[in-house]
């Protein structure tokens, strides 16, 4: 581990009556840009990148900045000898932003959080949720599926690699909340995987990705796209046995030239490139059944 787990106590109250949330209002009016730290409690390059700017007094010169520490319960059980084990409490806080769960009965610590933070983020018009990587993998932004998130990813120039997604099986993530998801609405959000936990260089990363976003949200003209790779997502290979295994310790980002390959092991059942050219998006080395195994995907 080249990184520590950073000191939040000076922002944790937050000051503006939610728990972890400490945001600014600019005089000139102009959009509500938040960045989100902490989905998962033992991803803390991103807490680290904020801590940082809050420590030195960052402040929007126009409309308002808003810094979120999300699943603070999680990170408080950070141990550096298991530290994979406080990635959540009770549930991934990255997969309960549909409004079924929301609004519906089931209780738990990270969907509690969840329901505290949705009325403020109500009032985002755009966040950058991020995120690291367990598995080696090349850094990139998760678009999900609007246009209006791809264009704004594409502006932000690092991570390079853009890709277009539908999300995850086991539930909606932050930036497929209907408010970002829809449309016909201008509110947008996207998902930065930085580079692997508890590495130098994905606060590096996420650095460059904020000012990228500010630099982006700054323009009072057409966001311009910058040399961005994007790749859109032809399949979700979801663990459905308990022997799910790769043929190869494949590194996130890998191209596999030809249709058809072989690339994994599902128990019996073989799994395939869907085509040439075939982008290798994130594969978890252990997966567990029910979860994302990797993402097949076409550089566009």
């Amino acid at each position: 581990m080249e990184l520590a787990a950073p000191d939040l106590a000076p922002w944790r109250a937050g000051n503006c009556g939610v728990l972890g949330v400490t945001s600014f209002i600019a005089d000139l009016p102009g959009p509500h840009v938040a960045l989100m730290a902490l989905m998962h409690g033992n991803e803390f390059a991103g807490a680290i990148a904020l801590a940082r700017m809050l420590a030195a007094g960052a402040r929007p010169k126009r409309g308002r900045l808003s810094f979120v520490f999300a699943n603070l319960e999680a990170f408080d059980r950070f141990d550096p000898d298991n530290p994979t084990h406080s990635r959540f409490c009770d549930e991934d806080l990255n997969r309960v932003w549909d409004a079924a769960t929301l609004d519906g009965p089931r209780q738990s610590i990270e969907l509690t959080r969840a329901r505290e933070l949705r009325p403020w983020l109500d009032g985002v018009d755009v966040l950058l949720d991020m995120h690291s990587m367990l598995w080696p993998s090349d850094p990139l932004i998760l678009c999900g599926l609007p246009e209006k998130a791809r264009v704004l990813a594409r502006a932000i120039g690092t991570p390079k690699l853009v890709v277009a997604d539908a999300g995850h099986v086991g539930g909606r993530r932050l930036i497929d909340y209907a408010r970002f998801a829809d449309p016909t609405t201008t509110a947008r959000a996207l998902l930065v995987e930085a580079g692997q936990h508890w590495a130098r260089g994905t606060v590096d990363i996420t650095e460059q990705a904020i000012a990228g976003l500010f630099r982006s949200c700054d323009q009072d003209g057409p966001i311009l796209p910058c040399s961005s790779i994007l790749a859109e997502v032809t399949a979700t290979i979801t663990v459905a046995s308990a022997n799910f295994i790769f043929l190869q310790p494949y590194r996130g980002g890998e191209i596999i030239a030809h249709r058809n390959t072989l690339i994994a092991m599902d128990g019996n059942i073989e799994i395939r490139t869907t085509h040439d050219n075939c982008l290798l998006v994130m594969p978890s080395l252990r997966p567990s059944r029910g979860h994302t195994a990797v993402r097949l995907a076409r550089l566009l």
